[in-house]
Parts: C-alpha cells; sequence; structure tokens
C-alpha cells in the first residue's frame, strides 16, 4: 500500500533511524511504535487504520493496549506498511542461526546503496540500509556480536549516515553525524587502520555538515595521521581541506589543498580525489578564508577535464560554489544561471543541504533565484514531513 502521496512506505523509513525513534523501536511494543508513526508522518488513526486495513477504533485499541495482534501474517503485515523491520515485532528471532547468510547479503546491500547515494539516489539508499542496521543492531543487542556481524554493522551505520546527510536539511543534519559517530563505537575494537581511516574521515565530514567545524577538523586530523597508504590519505585531504576552509584557517588550507594537489599524480583518481573536485574544494576554501580576489582568478582559469565520472551531487555542489564565485566577481547574470541550474539538479537529487546553499549564495542579490530555492526547499520539506 502506498502512502497517500503515491509513494511506497519504504521510501520513509529514514523516520525510523532517528535516535527518537530508535527507542521506541527498542521496546518492540507495538502500541508505542504505532503512535510515535502517527506522530511523525501526521497521520490521524483514521488514515493509518486505511493504511493498515483496520477500523480507526480497532487502531485506537491496538495503541491503548486494550487489543493485540499475535498472527504472524497480521504481523508482518503490519511490520511492511509501517517500514519496520519485522523482527521488531516479534515474526523474526534475531538471534537465528543464519546469520552468515545475513552478513553475505548485508555487504552486498552496503555496497548496492553506496552506489545508489553516488548515483544520486541517496533516499534510496536509505531505505535499503536501514532494515539492514536494525536488524544487526537487534542481534548486537541481544548479545551476539561475532565479529563479522559488528564489521558489517560499523560499515552499514557509516552509510546509513553518509546517505543521511544528504537527504536531511541542515537543521537536522546532525542525525547522519549520529550514525556515523556509532561507527567509531565499533572499529575502536579492530586493529584496522583502513576502516578506522575510512570512519573517521566519514565521521569528520558529516560533522562539518552538521556545523560543527573544529570537532570535523579534528576528526579528519586524526584520519589523516592514521592513513594506511597514500590513498587513504588522498581519500581524507580534500575533506580536510573543505572543513579547515569553513574553520577560516586560511594557512592550513593552503598546506592541506597543496598536499591533495600533489597526490592527484600518484594516487588513482575516485569521484572525490579528481581535478574537479579539488578545484571545487579550492575556489570555497579561498572564499572562506577571505581570499575573494583569489578565487576569481582561479575561476577564470579553463577548468581542468573529467577524469573520471564525479556523483551527480558533486555537479550541484561545483555549481552552487561557481556561482557564488561568479557574484562575486560581479557577473549577475553567469551566477543566476549557474545557481538556478543548481536548483534544478538539487531539487531532482532531493538535496535540501545543497537547496539551503543556494539560498544562502543568493542572498539578497538574485531575489528570482532566492524564491526558486526557497519554493523547491519547501516543496521538499513538505514531501519528508509526509
Amino acid at each position: 500500500m502506498a502512502k497517500p502521496d503515491g509513494r511506497p512506505a519504504r521510501l520513509l523509513s529514514w523516520h525510523w533511524a532517528t535516535p527518537e525513534a530508535q527507542d521506541v523501536l527498542a521496546t518492540r511494543d507495538l502500541a508505542a511504535i504505532l503512535r510515535y508513526y502517527r506522530r511523525v508522518h501526521g497521520e490521524s488513526q483514521t488514515d493509518t487504520g486505511e493504511r493498515l486495513g483496520y477500523d480507526k477504533t480497532y487502531v485506537a485499541a491496538l495503541e491503548l493496549g486494550k487489543r493485540r495482534i499475535t498472527d504472524v501474517g497480521s504481523l508482518r503485515h503490519v511490520a511492511e506498511q509501517l517500514a519496520v523491520p519485522p523482527h521488531v515485532l516479534g515474526v523474526t528471532d534475531p538471534s537465528d542461526t543464519d546469520h552468515r547468510a545475513m552478513v553475505q547479503f548485508g555487504h552486498s546491500t552496503v555496497r548496492l546503496a553506496e552506489i545508489a547515494r553516488q548515483s544520486g539516489h541517496a533516499s534510496e539508499a536509505v531505505a535499503e540500509l536501514w532494515p539492514l542496521v536494525a536488524r544487526l543492531e537487534a542481534r548486537a543487542r541481544d548479545g551476539h556480536t561475532e565479529r563479522e556481524v559488528l564489521r558489517l554493522l560499523a560499515e552499514a551505520r557509516l552509510s546509513l549516515g553518509v546517505a543521511l546527510g544528504n537527504v536531511l536539511p541542515e537543521e537536522r543534519l546532525a542525525t547522519a553525524a549520529h550514525w556515523t559517530a556509532k561507527s567509531l563505537d565499533i572499529t575502536e575494537v579492530f586493529d584496522d587502520p583502513g576502516l578506522t581511516t575510512t570512519a573517521l574521515r566519514m565521521h569528520g565530514n558529516e560533522l562539518r555538515k552538521a556545523g560543527l567545524v573544529g570537532a570535523a577538523v579534528n576528526r579528519l586530523t586524526q584520519a589523516a595521521a592514521l592513513a594506511p597508504d597514500l590513498a587513504e590519505r588522498a581519500a581524507v585531504l580534500p575533506l580536510l581541506a573543505r572543513a579547515v576552509g569553513a574553520l577560516g584557517n586560511g594557512v592550513l588550507f593552503d598546506r592541506v589543498i597543496a598536499e591533495a594537489l600533489q597526490l592527484l599524480e600518484t594516487v588513482d583518481h575516485t569521484s572525490l580525489v579528481n581535478p574537479v573536485a579539488l578545484r571545487e574544494i579550492h575556489l570555497r576554501g579561498l572564499v572562506s578564508t577571505g581570499r575573494a580576489r583569489d578565487a576569481i582568478r582561479l575561476a577564470e582559469d579553463l577548468a581542468p577535464s573529467r577524469t573520471i565520472a564525479v556523483a551527480p551531487q558533486w555537479h550541484v555542489i561545483e555549481l552552487i560554489t561557481s556561482g557564488s564565485v561568479r557574484l562575486l566577481a560581479g557577473d549577475r547574470h553567469g551566477a543566476t544561471d549557474l545557481l538556478l541550474g543548481a536548483v534544478q539538479e538539487a531539487s531532482a537529487q532531493r538535496l535540501p543541504h545543497q537547496l539551503q546553499r543556494v539560498l544562502r549564495a543568493a542572498g539578497e542579490n538574485l531575489p528570482d533565484v532566492r524564491n526558486s530555492a526557497g519554493h523547491a526547499l519547501e516543496q521538499l520539506r513538505v514531501e519528508m514531513a509526509a
């Protein structure tokens, strides 16, 4: 059954990824879960009853604990419609013996979710990752802490946090940082510098996006120092440069971006470690550290050729930064074209955080851009609230 707006409930399952929702699900109490679900989604008992195929009075009785569902088929139906992992309602035993199959399936889920996120489908990535994380966490809570399960849990938490960091607006980005932080609780017990570096790198970037820039620089500096090889260090440096630039430390920014550019000559290019991404980070860092003229001169240079396909969201980020620099240079027409293009792309990819960046870039100077971005952001907020 789809929601009234036509989208399947599973695509809204990121609502269950918040810390508050985790506490509710941990009770495994259908009454509490129903009440929370209705509050988050703004549904009446009648609406939820229609979704589940129950009368309003039956939903009310379930919420009051006057009625209980014990039939496995009915519980599975409720779990599916509310986008809740079935084991939360007792349908699946989280301590079953098929954990090896679950681990194999889980690694595939994480890989496919990462591909979906980098392809501009972060909402779908969240929808796929959340049931996996919920089941793995339930298994860990029940005392089943096999090493392979814990490692998968750390990787899944990281991937979920990064995907949430794409689909949530700025005021809710702390939730993304919460999930990446939870991975660090596990990676500390593994003697694996590569895994720890990745966790610190991803968590540091989500901290920056959530506005905790000092903490972000600290985590990313740790990641760079711990990186087991040049490729891993190269993956950290662009994100460290972003964070240091946001902190306003021009001297450190110059040192980090110079090393990142140097490593481009010695490591394989990726969706982050490539000339296009580093140019955007360089431009933004120059502006953030008070060197607008240097940013304008860099923007006037011939743009580097794309040596690797970058993630769609990076195209949005590049448009916003380039538009901001054009505006600083007094090119209102060029800035408008770039920022309106960013609005269109950010709307299509459902990236509220990037729309908020457009709003700040447009300010009072580009009212048409501001209105377009504001309208698109409001549309996304309505969809998320639904």
